[in-house]
């Protein structure tokens, strides 16, 4: 394959990976969230320029929107034994050690993936088997799961047989969400590895695909009949053109190894995928295949670990920091010292058995790193004074605590199921667009808050400049972040009834509703609150189970206290009902696509629900009337609406049809 065609197919895959991103989320989007990122028409081009493209290069990744692989679940996983072992590396941490065994030589550098080492064969361009690397002599055969890894390719333009390695790995970021959902600490993961390794050999490969596993080339083992060159380098290119992945590396020689080396330490810090160290392999094939094995180790490569970098430091006090689970972390406060070039003053402990190992104290003299230089560590305590002061009671809400001992480990607890550090997600739905709309306040920040003791009801929000000097000089603050978020919560004072009673997040009251129950009773709070269940019954469109939850909220004397108190502090502005109308009154509508004339779709469902009607997110036989300005488009409510034979206008037709001016 000649430069320039082979620089064409590089490019075509690089344009399939850029569209598979698209569409995907295009369709998270649409289905999860009901709202779209474009129009039916130009998801309907991409897509089909993606089929073409897969058609052309014969390319197609195991997460494209044009595959459909299917779920299965097995017994349990075949073992396999491998053609040759697969060896461990040698190892060093000397970079004057890699400068020596690099000598005249090119090489590759690149990451040590923390993760799972799988081998892939592909024959005719599809691939037939994954095995797992084991013990390096018997792999467990992982096929039905490789082919839903996030970026491997499923079929590819090579019909030759192909075999490659690679590791497979779980994204940090990935990993954190997928631990946040456990809620015993017990039960989390402890690394990205373990989850890796965990998810690769699921018998259910639904669950493996859920785990957003990602694979990435790092060795050509056999390609029939392709000329390399001799060249490390060259295959590597080749896989990229082949669709894969493949690890980041650099081309590195003796002149330019200990820079090229700095550079990757440098860079670790803002990955997004473990590494525990660098790899570095001869570039010459043939030279690095000449020098053999030895008992353990290929001579052709070595592996590179950082020396962690320690510091001594004393410890000044353990701050306990609750979580939503109920859990209470323990964090070791220290006196500041520079770490991988950073200052670092904390450390997680994770739970009280960790603790007592390392007999913590206030006042011990510690050592401390960074893991993979990254997380700060505790390596030793010199003094080991004995762990004292566990708190009785919680640091959030007063509320008793207990140890509980899950596999193994003693954690601290609290018991109060109504602490505030366990309803973080009421505090996000409070400062939510839709509701009081307070922009800077991300659910990572309303926890730190809550954790700090900076709120604990609606009402601490708008007093959150009495914290003024503890958030400024918070990870991530700064003075103009502050100032940014005391704006928000300052223009959030001046809000709707509606508004109000939707970002209290009453069970089954959503802003529709909330609408509806303010409108009967004129926009008076005061009815509103001491509304009974035969009166919001009486209200279109609200039933018995929302009656039942609006009452039994305002029912709880606390839910009143903590009302009244959170009224001193807003602005309510009265809609002006002689401005509402019933002219739409008993229709329904469904917007979709962009819009001309409205900000959002919001604001249109704002307009329609005060002229009397209502918005619903799908088509059905109710649906009066589906707004779409692409009405002739092919998309899938279109074609609902057609069989249905309900009307399907533009944003025009249905301002001059009610005889709207804007």
């Amino acid at each position: 394959m000649g430069i320039d065609m082979l620089n064409q197919v590089k490019s075509d895959i690089d344009r399939i990976k850029e569209l598979v991103d698209i569409l995907n989320k295009a369709g998270k989007v649409y289905y999860s969230e009901g709202r779209e990122m474009m129009s039916n028409f130009e998801y309907d081009a991409l897509y089909d320029e993606l089929v073409l493209l897969e058609e052309k290069t014969g390319c197609v990744l195991s997460n494209s929107p044009t595959v459909n692989v299917g779920y299965e679940a097995l017994s349990e996983l075949p073992k396999e034994r491998h053609e040759k072992p697969m060896l461990s590396l040698g190892k060093t941490k000397s970079v004057d050690e890699l400068v020596e065994w690099l000598g005249t030589q090119k090489g590759l550098l690149s990451w040590k993936m923390d993760g799972l080492t799988i081998v892939l064969t592909y024959n005719n361009g599809v691939m037939t088997k994954a095995v797992t690397r084991g013990n390096g002599e018997v792999g467990e055969v992982i096929t039905n799961n490789a082919k839903v890894f996030q970026n491997v390719p499923v079929t590819i333009p090579f019909k030759g047989e192909l075999i490659l390695r690679g590791e497979a790995v779980i994204r940090y970021s990935d990993f954190e969400k997928i631990n946040e959902q456990i809620p015993e600490e017990g039960a989390k993961y402890k690394n990205p590895r373990n989850l890796c390794s965990g998810s690769v050999r699921q018998l259910n490969n639904k669950i493996t695909k859920e785990r957003n596993v990602n694979f990435f080339a790092f060795t050509l083992v056999k390609a029939d009949g392709v000329d390399f060159g001799n060249s490390r380098q060259n295959q590597m290119e080749w896989l990229a053109g082949q669709g894969f992945e493949t690890v980041e590396y650099k081309i590195v020689s003796r002149d330019n190894l200990r820079d090229t080396v700095e550079w990757f330490e440098n860079a670790i810090t803002g990955n997004d995928f473990p590494s525990d160290g660098l790899v570095i392999l001869y570039d010459d094939i043939a030279y690095g295949d000449s020098l053999g094995t030895t008992a353990k180790y290929p001579r052709n490569a070595l592996a590179f670990k950082w020396t962690d970098e320690t510091a001594q430091t004393t410890l000044r006090y353990i701050e306990w920091s609750a979580s939503r689970t109920g859990l209470i972390n323990p964090v070791a406060v220290f006196d500041p010292v520079e770490l991988e070039g950073t200052s670092v003053s904390r450390a997680s402990v994770h739970n009280i058995s960790i603790m007592e190992s390392l007999e913590l104290g206030a006042g011990d003299t510690i050592e401390v790193y960074k893991a993979n230089m990254i997380i700060p560590q505790i390596a030793s305590n010199l003094t080991r004074s004995g762990v004292r002061d566990i708190p009785e009671v919680c640091p959030v809400c007063n509320g008793p605590t207990e140890i509980r001992n899950l596999n193994d480990a003693k954690s601290l607890y609290c018991t109060n199921p109504d602490c505030q550090a366990k309803h973080v997600k009421s505090f996000v739905h409070f400062t939510a667009r839709d509701a009081m709309n307070i922009d800077g306040l991300s659910e990572a920040t309303l926890e730190k808050f809550i954790q700090h003791g900076m709120i604990h009801k609606f009402r601490d929000l708008y007093h959150l400049d009495m914290h003024k000097d503890e958030i400024v000089s918070m990870e991530g603050f700064g003075q103009k972040s502050y100032d940014n978020m005391i704006a928000a919560v300052e223009n959030s004072r001046n809000t709707t009834p509606a508004k109000l009673i939707y970002s209290l997040g009453i069970a089954n009251v959503g802003l529709s509703n909330a609408k509806m129950i303010v409108k009967n009773f004129g926009n008076d709070i005061e009815n509103v609150i001491n509304a009974t269940r035969d009166e919001l019954c009486a209200i279109d469109g609200v039933g018995d189970v929302i009656a039942d939850s609006f009452v039994s909220y305002f029912e709880d004397e606390k839910h009143r206290e903590d009302f009244k108190e959170l009224l001193e502090e807003l602005n309510l502005e009265k809609a002006d009902l002689s401005q509402e109308s019933s002219e739409l009154s008993g229709k329904t509508f469904v917007i979709t696509g962009a819009l001309a004339h409205f900000e959002n779709r919001n604001a249109l469902k704002e307009l329609i629900e005060n002229m009397g009607g209502k918005v619903t997110g799908s088509v059905t036989g109710n649906t009066s009337y589906l707004i779409n300005n692409d009405s002739t488009s092919g998309s899938s409510k279109n074609k609902t609406a057609a069989k249905l034979g309900i009307p399907v206008i533009t944003e025009d037709e249905f301002l001059a049809m009610f005889g709207i001016k804007l």
